[in-house]
C-alpha cells in the first residue's frame, strides 16, 4: 500500500505544487486508489529533457533516493492524489464499452514552467478498469514507449512525454514471463476521445457537460466565448488531429492502435503500443501483427483519424444545440469536421516541401512530392536513409547523384524524377549549401527503428540498461551528425524484417 513520505528532498515537488484539477470533477470520472507498486525497484532510464520541461534539474533523481520508490508506485510524495480515470471507446471500429485506465494511475498535476503537467504511472498495478488484466507493464513495452515518446518530441511531433522508468524482478506474463517495469508519463492532459464517448453512450449528459466545461476551461479557453463552445472545441480538435496525422505521415511513423480511446483530445501522440517507423517505404505497412485486416495501416492513418473524429462528434451531440434531430446542428457539426482534409493536406505539403528544401511554394509541388513517394514505394526504398541522402542533392552540372540514385533498382526512374527536382530547385535559384543545411535541420538522421529498440530491450533483459540511456541521448539530437552513433543511422539488419510488434509490446 502506498503511503505519503513525511518530508521532501531538495528537488522533490512540494505539496503546494500539486494542483490535481481532474480530481475535482468527482467520483463519476475516476476511482481514487493507491498503486500496488513493484518489489525491489531500480532505475531503468531518465529523460533529462523531460525533467527540464518540468523545471527540474537534469539529475533530479540523484539526490532523491526515495524517488525510485515513488515512481514505481510504492510510496507517495506529499500532494499526490492517485486515481484511475474511466472512459469508453471504439476499438478496431467496434464499440468496446467501458474501458478506463487499466494499468495507469494519474498521480496529479504539477505547476511547471511549461504550465500544469499531469504525472501518470503506467504499469503500477490493477485498477477497477483492468478488465481481467494484471495492470502491469513489461520491460520491452516500457522501453519502447520511453524511447519513442521522447524521440517524437525531439522530432517536433506533439506527444505525451516520458520522464523516467523503473524496473523490477517481479515476473509478468505476456507471451512469456517478463520483468515488470513502470513508466512515468507526462502530458498537459491524458483525456481522450473515449472520455467523452463514455458519458454520451451511457446517457450521463450532466457529466458530459461537466467534462466539456472542464476541458474548455483548462485547455481551450478561447473556445469558451464561441456561440457553441462544443462545436468550437470539435473544430479545434479536428485541426490539431489533422496536423498530427500530417506529421506522422511525413516522418513515416505508424501508430498501430488508433482506437478512439487512444486519441488525445489535445492532438497528442498517445498510448504507444505497437508502433514503428518505416524502413522500406511501404504505404500498406501494418505495424501491429494483431491488426489482421490492416485497419491501421500506414496509408490509412488520416482516414482512421477522420472516422474517430466523427465518433467524438457523435459523443458531443447532447451538448450541442437541440441534438442530432435538428438539421442545423448536423450541418454545424459537419462544418467543424470539414476542414480536416484541407488542414491535413496543407500541413503535409508544408512538411514535405521543407523535407525537399523547397523555399517557395508552387502549384505543382504536390505532384513532385507524390511522385517522390511513389518512387520510394515502388522500390521499397529505405525512407529515413533516402530522405537524408536527398538533403545532399546537388543541382551543379555533372553532380554525382549516386549516393541517392544507387538506393533505387531502376536508376533511370530516379534520374527522371531527379531531373525534375533539379529543375524545380533552379526555378527558385536554390543555393545547394543553404538548402542542404535547411533540409538537414528538418530531415532526421536518427529515428527509432524497430531493430534499435529491440537491441536495447534485449540488452536490458540481460540486466544492462546502458543501451536504453545511450539511445535516448542519440534520439534527443535526431538531426545532428553524431560520429559515435553512425551505426544507428545505417540500414537495418536482415533479421529486423522478421520483428513483429503486438499490443503487448
Amino acid at each position: 500500500m502506498s503511503s505519503p513520505l513525511a518530508s521532501a528532498s531538495p528537488f522533490t515537488p512540494a505539496a503546494s505544487s500539486w494542483v490535481n484539477r481532474f480530481a475535482q470533477l468527482g467520483p463519476a470520472f475516476f476511482t481514487e486508489m493507491q498503486a500496488s507498486g513493484v518489489p525491489s525497484p531500480e532505475w531503468l532510464a531518465h529523460s533529462p529533457a523531460c525533467a527540464t520541461t518540468l523545471g527540474w534539474p537534469e539529475d533530479w533523481w540523484v539526490s532523491n533516493p526515495e524517488a525510485v520508490e515513488v515512481l514505481s508506485g510504492k510510496v507517495l510524495w506529499p500532494g499526490m492524489q492517485p486515481l484511475a480515470t474511466v472512459y469508453s471507446g471504439h476499438q478496431f471500429g467496434v464499440w468496446a464499452g467501458q474501458l478506463g485506465d487499466g494499468r495507469a494511475l494519474l498521480l496529479g498535476e504539477l505547476n511547471t514552467p511549461s504550465g500544469p503537467m499531469e504525472i501518470q504511472l503506467k504499469g503500477a498495478g490493477q485498477t477497477p478498469y483492468s478488465r481481467m488484466g494484471d495492470g502491469r507493464a513489461v520491460l520491452r513495452s516500457t522501453i519502447r514507449e520511453l524511447l519513442c515518446s521522447e524521440a517524437l518530441h525531439h522530432l517536433g511531433v506533439p506527444t505525451t512525454r516520458a520522464l523516467c522508468a523503473t524496473h523490477s524482478p517481479l515476473p509478468v506474463r505476456r507471451e512469456r514471463a517478463e520483468r515488470a517495469a513502470v513508466l512515468t508519463r507526462v502530458a498537459p492532459s491524458f483525456i481522450r476521445f473515449g472520455h467523452f464517448e463514455h458519458f454520451a453512450h451511457h446517457g450521463l449528459h450532466a457529466e458530459l457537460r461537466q467534462l466539456l466545461d472542464f476541458v474548455l476551461a483548462q485547455h481551450f479557453p478561447a473556445c469558451q466565448s464561441a456561440p457553441q463552445p462544443a462545436l468550437a472545441l470539435l473544430g479545434e480538435v479536428t485541426r490539431r488531429t489533422a496536423r498530427l496525422m500530417a506529421h506522422w505521415q511525413a516522418l513515416g511513423f505508424c501508430h498501430g492502435v488508433m482506437n478512439t480511446d487512444n486519441m488525445s483530445i489535445l492532438g497528442l501522440t498517445i498510448d504507444y503500443g505497437p508502433f514503428g517507423f518505416l524502413d522500406g517505404f511501404d504505404p500498406h505497412h501494418i505495424c501491429n501483427h494483431s491488426d489482421e485486416r490492416g485497419r491501421y495501416a500506414f496509408e490509412r492513418q488520416a482516414q482512421v483519424a477522420w472516422w474517430n473524429l466523427h465518433a467524438l462528434a457523435q459523443a458531443l451531440v447532447p451538448v450541442i444545440g437541440a441534438g442530432l434531430g435538428d438539421e442545423a446542428d448536423v450541418e454545424a457539426i459537419q462544418a467543424e469536421l470539414a476542414p480536416f482534409a484541407a488542414e491535413f493536406e496543407a500541413e503535409f505539403l508544408r512538411l514535405m516541401r521543407a523535407r525537399l528544401g523547397l523555399a517557395v511554394a508552387q502549384d505543382d509541388d504536390k505532384t513532385l512530392v507524390d511522385d517522390w513517394l511513389r518512387l520510394l514505394a515502388r522500390h521499397h526504398t529505405d525512407y529515413p536513409i533516402a530522405s537524408r541522402r536527398l538533403c545532399h542533392f546537388s543541382t551543379a552540372a555533372g553532380a554525382d547523384w549516386s549516393p541517392i540514385r544507387d538506393l533505387f533498382i531502376d536508376r533511370d526512374a530516379f534520374d527522371a524524377w531527379g531531373g525534375r527536382y533539379a529543375a524545380r530547385l533552379e526555378q527558385e535559384d536554390s543555393v545547394d549549401a543553404e538548402r542542404q543545411a535547411r533540409m538537414c535541420a528538418v530531415v532526421p538522421k536518427y529515428v527509432l527503428r524497430n531493430h534499435l529498440a529491440q537491441q536495447a530491450i534485449e540488452q536490458a533483459e540481460r540486466g544492462d540498461m546502458s543501451e536504453v540511456q545511450r539511445l535516448l541521448k542519440v534520439l534527443s539530437r535526431p538531426y545532428d551528425e553524431q560520429p559515435d552513433a553512425e551505426a544507428d543511422a545505417s540500414f537495418p539488419p536482415d533479421w529486423a524484417r522478421h520483428l513483429e510488434v503486438s499490443c503487448s509490446s
